[in-house]
């Protein structure tokens, strides 16, 4: 039976989204060149691919003859050695038995194994309890692997076994129109490394199967089989490319998990799979004419550029908006003016978006004019609700002109908008530097180590990037200003909140505004692990979107490069060792994780394009109880960030 061990995070329900959202925070205006068009549009789902080398399969026990419950799961060993974890939900009644291949008995896995211990699997406080198993010298082949039960008190659960990671299972979405009524595509190959050569498709592997498991809001399975047959969004039937789709039929967090079963290019038996948390959401807002229309704002230096929608009652109280924005030669041609975005929301039936008159003179723009790639997106993993590929807009008169190269210089209120008045008046008291958390954790910086320093806490909480960004600016509310030291999702949020919204941040002064110490910008593999097993075992944390290689990957193209600049961001990893050592921080998620981690995010999932990168530290791990002392307790590094540190 499914339980619910909600034992994390029992506070989140009393401080519910609306209430996060309720603050007097002011979105900021942005704009900008015609040069960044291409880097704002919408991430290809391809980009955030998953490489999986990890199996997770599931745990359904049955009763059997001795009067206790039972499954057995089919075992591909690939080499002489092997590591899995067995997730019993805590049960204490479970026994794990093997049958090696040209075996007839069981044996205990136990008796079997060069180590055995208890594991926790996770990242940061969202953890979940294990057994870990790991084999050397056990013979190559197809293992039968048991599990027992004798009350069946629990009866399902998880095994999730590593493979070798020179033959991975590699999957996307087939798009991003995550929209209750679409079809959600998957697309899934394998991919082999063999003496420096990497080959996909066909070329990869033999014998291939595969499927894709779908768990929808509430927990319902579905069991989708993949198809090469050139039908399935997979490309060319035979190409060893595997696609396969399900209906979105309502709002909810979905759990697609793709299958391969084949054999290597050494002829050895193997099973992957990767697992995707999708997060589908209603239609609630769509245009509602067929142009926009732009009005001078008070001052005379600004437009404000209506576009007009309608909404359900399934509405948000902001959407991320974007659009390009062109005007017309004196030849008669098309001219780029400039991209606008920003957290944007409905009033009397507009979105609107702000842009300085300065960028239609650098363009040298008259009228027509028109907005291009409009879209709106969902801030719970990005997704766009609305959105036009062209939209007429009716502009006011407005005197032609051209500026003369190098007479404008692009500043603030061009990038950002004018700042509120609220911002430019003293407000809170003096300056602070803010020590930020990250994801489903707490307090982890030593105060001790930070000069006129003020610890943030939202302890063991799970907050879309939004969110998290909307409670640092309240926090951080009580000072005049403020810089930022965070660590992991913290990171993003505090990227989040000066890019989209005016704050203490855009008040500070110093040499760097924000530092960050292991954040997976680019996302963690460990989201959807760690969502898979929640929705069965229950974690208090839940899943969070833009942890997701897909969700990160969403919400950073709405980044520009200016922003990211503010990020000076550091990775760490383990400790090396000898190289017949397994070299890990955590040595549960290792199974998961590419090669250099810090247990939680791979150093190549920490690097933030356009960033300042501070550089990679060995012997450091993201959190504490890791092989290697916490990253967050580098007192040398701390000293350096407090002594760089704008507040």
């Amino acid at each position: 039976m499914k339980s619910n061990r909600l034992t994390l995070c029992v506070t989140i329900a009393l401080l519910s989204p609306l209430s996060l959202l309720a603050s007097d925070i002011v979105p900021k205006q942005l704009a900008g060149p015609p040069s960044e068009f291409a880097a704002m549009q919408p991430a290809d789902p391809a980009d955030a691919a998953i490489y999986s080398k990890s199996a997770l399969l599931p745990v359904s026990m049955s009763a059997d003859k001795a009067g206790g419950f039972a499954s057995e799961i089919t075992l591909p060993v690939e080499s002489d050695k092997l590591r899995f974890l067995v997730f019993s939900g805590g049960a204490l009644d479970w026994t794990t038995q093997m049958r090696a291949p040209s075996g007839r008995s069981e044996k205990a896995a136990r008796s079997l194994a060069s180590e055995v211990r208890q594991a926790q699997f996770g990242m940061d406080n969202a953890t979940h309890p294990a057994e870990y198993y790991a084999f050397d010298g056990i013979a190559e082949g197809t293992w039968n692997l048991k599990l027992r039960s004798t009350s069946g008190a629990v009866r399902d659960g998880f095994v999730l076994i590593e493979g070798e990671a020179s033959t991975q299972l590699v999957s996307y979405l087939a798009h991003s129109k995550q929209i209750v009524g679409e079809r959600i595509g998957i697309v899934a190959s394998a991919m082999s490394e063999q003496g420096g050569e990497v080959k996909s498709g066909r070329d990869a592997a033999r014998s291939l199967s595969m499927s894709l498991r779908v768990t929808r809001p509430g927990g319902a399975i579905e069991s989708v089989s993949m198809l090469d047959d050139g039908k399935s969004g997979d490309g060319a039937a035979g190409d060893g490319i595997f696609g396969a789709s399900f209906l979105a039929d309502k709002s909810g967090n979905y759990l697609a998990q793709v299958r391969v079963d084949g054999v290597n290019l050494e002829g050895r038996p193997f099973v992957r799979t990767s697992e995707h948390p999708i997060p589908i959401v209603e239609r609630s807002l769509g245009l509602s004419g067929n142009k926009a229309v732009a009005q001078i704002e008070s001052s005379g230096s600004r437009l404000t550029l209506n576009v007009p929608v309608a909404t359900t009652e399934k509405a948000q109280s902001h959407y991320r908006g974007f659009a390009e924005v062109w005007g017309t030669g004196a030849a008669g041609e098309a001219v780029p003016v400039a991209w606008v975005s920003g957290m944007v929301s409905p009033t009397n039936g507009q979105l609107g978006f702000g842009l300085d008159k300065r960028w239609i003179a650098l363009a040298g723009a008259r009228a027509p004019f028109e907005l291009r790639n409009v879209r709106f997106e969902d801030t719970n993993g990005y997704v766009t609700v609305a959105g036009a590929e062209r939209l007429p807009m009716q502009m006011p008169d407005l005197p032609i002109e051209k500026a003369k190269p190098g007479s404008i210089a692009i500043d603030e209120a061009m990038t950002m908008g004018v700042r509120p008045a609220s911002l430019n008046a003293d407000k809170g008291t003096g300056t602070r530097l803010l020590l930020v958390h990250g994801y489903c954790s707490g307090g982890v910086w030593p105060a001790s180590q930070f000069s006129n320093a003020s610890t943030f806490l939202d302890a063991n909480q799970n907050r879309t990037h939004d969110q998290f960004a909307r409670l640092i600016s309240s926090f951080g509310s009580t000072w005049n200003s403020f810089g930022v030291v965070a660590h992991s999702q913290g990171g993003a949020a505090s990227l989040h909140l000066y890019n989209y919204y005016w704050s203490g941040l855009d008040r500070a002064t110093g040499s760097r505004l924000i530092q960050s110490v292991g954040t997976p910008y680019q996302g963690t593999n460990l989201a959807g692990i760690l969502a898979t097993l929640g929705s069965w075992f229950g974690v208090g944390c839940s899943t969070n979107n833009d942890l997701t290689y897909s969700g990160a990957s969403a919400w950073l193209a709405g980044i520009p490069t200016s922003s990211r600049a503010k990020v000076n961001y550091y990775t760490t990893s383990f400790r090396s060792t000898n190289w017949w050592t397994n070299d890990y921080c955590q040595f549960a998620t290792d199974l998961v994780l590419s090669d250099p981690e810090d247990g939680t995010t791979e150093q190549a999932k920490g690097q933030l394009s356009g960033g300042v990168n501070r550089g990679h530290t060995t012997g450091q791990c993201h959190t504490a109880n890791m092989r290697d002392p916490a990253q967050y307790l580098d007192s040398s590094r701390n000293s350096t960030m407090n002594a760089n540190a704008a507040r």
